[in-house]
């Protein structure tokens, strides 16, 4: 017990004496905020969401952390219009910020697990109005299908966009075949906003050389409930552009607390890394590529066994 609290005390100064992962590595880019609107504020405004029968508590939190996450994306899609597919919608954050402070038309998915016969339904959504602080709910319809094990349905050409954020990760079969489906509902020339975690972020680079494990738990939730694979930036990339995709803004970035000096010092990590590693280091990868090309048939040996 003694030894665990002086390891914690040791971290909590190391900490304290160094500089910020951000004063160190280009982790923080400025945040896109919708014009209007200050950062408090749509804070806020995205932290009164909430799935009518989900937890409020457990639904901030969850916005709290992830809400530089949801910002970032929206800077990639702010100028966009037409008709859009929010692909995993639940729990709606970005689905609100989407129909707050975009021209797109949305159309949602969501997948929960197996459930015969359904094909379609809808959430009531609760959240407080920015402008007027009063609160509101509306009824959100969605699609519910497995990207994975069932085509979309939707026509070829469909969409202007789609939103494939924070499911790549979970695939478990053939994530090839699922952006394949994407490209087949996206119009040519539409546009793929894609998120991910960072495998090969700071934080873990640093827990690897401290012999700490960056493989994600299992989950008793099932097997989607778990990051199944993790990519780097230049996989993102491979896999966007096998798949006929253009890439027009590629970054990582941080989005949540980063604890990179519980395992090592932060001064002499930077020692370590080459600079060509700087801007690949953030938690989580934000894409925004365009449906242009046919692609390749082949599935690429890094990714793919046998």
């Amino acid at each position: 017990m003694l030894r665990r609290i002086l390891r914690k005390t040791i971290r909590q100064k190391r900490r304290w004496l160094e500089p910020s992962p951000c004063d160190l590595f280009p982790l923080c880019p400025p945040l896109p905020l919708p014009p209007g609107i200050s950062e408090a504020a749509l804070r806020d405004f995205l932290q009164s969401v909430r799935p009518n029968n989900a937890a409020p508590r457990e639904m901030a939190a969850y916005c709290a952390e992830a809400f530089r996450r949801f910002v970032y994306t929206y800077g990639l899609a702010r100028e966009l219009t037409g008709k859009a597919l929010e692909l995993g919608a639940n729990p709606y954050f970005m689905t609100v910020l989407l129909k707050r402070f975009t021209a797109l038309d949305l159309v949602l998915a969501n997948y929960f697990g197996p459930q015969p016969g359904v094909t379609s339904a809808a959430q009531e959504v609760l959240y407080q109005d920015w402008t007027t602080q009063q609160p509101t709910s509306a009824p959100f319809s969605y699609h519910h299908f497995n990207v994975e094990q069932e085509p979309f349905p939707f026509p070829a050409g469909d969409f202007d966009v789609v939103f494939f954020c924070e499911i790549l990760e979970h695939l478990l079969h053939d994530p090839l075949a699922v952006l394949r489906e994407i490209k087949r509902v996206l119009k040519p020339g539409g546009t793929l906003i894609l998120t991910t975690p960072n495998v090969s972020r700071l934080e873990n680079r640093a827990r690897m050389l401290a012999g700490v494990n960056i493989y994600d738990p299992y989950s008793g939730h099932g097997s989607y409930a778990r990051h199944n694979r993790e990519y780097t930036s230049k996989e993102i990339a491979h896999l966007l552009r096998d798949s006929g995709f253009a890439i027009d803004a590629l970054f990582t970035a941080d989005v949540i607390e980063n604890r990179t000096s519980d395992y090592i010092s932060l001064v002499r990590l930077a020692e370590m890394l080459p600079k060509s590693a700087a801007s690949e280091l953030g938690q989580y990868i934000f894409v925004r590529a365009r449906n242009t090309g046919e692609g390749t048939n082949v599935r690429p040996e890094w990714l793919y066994r046998g």
